[in-house]
């Protein structure tokens, strides 16, 4: 099923040539941008693991990776749901260094995911990132520190586009409220929210445009996680997601999720509390637990996310070749607004 939501009086910011042209002008910009800010350098990264490799993220643990087989090896893999894991492992085989990490653009099919909406559809485009930390850097301060030069990427670029193409009217803020989870559901504690609906009402009654949602994963007081992370690559104490507000849409926007990575302790523990002992046994996992791959931090950022907040599209669609029912494509072109 999917939900058809077109704001009223919604027009096109852009027309379809300049619309590419805005993209592309994002993508070129926003890397360098966030290069400059956290140290980065590009590596190419995989499309596809092996099944029994232990790489690939089980996302909530609900979702199915597309998989195949390839005759000529004889090996199952997996499409990628994204590559959190495998950047851990790539800094170590590419003899990365503290302070230095890298950043790749990672591409991803999630054929469950349901309701295809203004924000979701089977096809992921991210920027992925990783960087090598210390001991000592495994702290708020340094989450909050990395998720703020994030955001000064993403405005930079917002400035630069706007420069560019005066037309384009969207705000974003360079402000930041950071909360934990818990404080999030103490606010809103009987109102029976959903996650995002918190974090709208959180944006609208604060009127913060900017959040740096904290602490997702693990169980809050309520018995509940806020949302759900997968045990063995974020440490639940020491992630969050980035959110913006998004005017055309009159809600909250998550754009990037990020953490400081589990050591062998956090690994462990999140490993037990969820259920998922088995996977100590996975190659990835070893490693970890074994303490043979180096501590580190990263994150992904929603490419297709960003076009659609920086220039003000109300659907992915516009700015992200897809596939949607027929309903859809006809409400749209109706609407005059096209999809990819």
């Amino acid at each position: 099923m999917n939900i058809i939501n077109i704001p009223r009086g919604y027009k096109p910011p852009l027309d379809n040539y300049d619309l590419q042209r805005a993209i592309e002008f994002i993508k070129s910009h926003f890397q360098l941008n966030l290069r400059k800010q956290l140290n980065l350098k590009r590596v190419s990264a995989p499309l596809f693991v092996t099944a029994d490799s232990g790489l690939n993220d089980n996302l909530n643990g609900v979702e199915h990776p597309v998989s195949f087989t390839i005759p000529a090896l004889g090996a199952q893999v997996e499409i990628v749901q994204s590559l959190a894991k495998w950047k851990r492992l790539a800094l170590k085989r590419y003899d990365f260094h503290v302070g230095n990490g890298l950043y790749c653009d990672m591409n991803a099919i999630r054929p469950e995911e349901s309701p295809f909406d203004n924000l979701h559809s089977a096809y992921v485009d991210q920027w992925d990132w990783e960087k090598v930390i210390t001991r000592e850097d495994r702290n708020l301060d340094t989450l909050k520190d990395t998720a703020q030069r994030i955001i000064t990427a993403i405005c930079d670029t917002h400035d630069a586009l706007c420069t560019e193409f005066p037309q384009i009217r969207t705000k974003v803020d360079r402000n930041v409220l950071f909360i934990t989870t818990q404080e999030l559901e103490d606010m809103y504690a009987g109102k029976g929210y959903t996650a995002s609906q918190k974090e709208t009402e959180l944006m609208k009654d604060t009127g913060a445009r900017t959040v740096f949602l904290m602490q997702i994963g693990g169980k809050l007081k309520s018995g509940k996680p806020h949302d759900g992370r997968a045990p063995d690559y974020d440490d639940w104490a020491l992630n969050g997601d980035i959110l913006f507000w998004n005017d055309v849409l009159g809600r909250s926007f998550e754009l990037s999720s990020m953490g400081i990575r589990v050591d062998a302790e956090a690994m462990s523990r999140q490993l037990s509390l969820s259920g998922c002992d088995a996977r100590r046994e996975l190659p990835f996992h070893k490693m970890v637990l074994n303490n043979e791959l180096p501590l580190t931090m990263g994150g992904g950022i929603g490419q297709s996310r960003m076009c659609m907040l920086l220039i003000g599209n109300c659907h992915i669609g516009e700015v992200q070749a897809s596939v949607w029912d027929q309903p859809t494509y006809d409400t749209f072109a109706k609407a005059g607004i096209t999809l990819l």
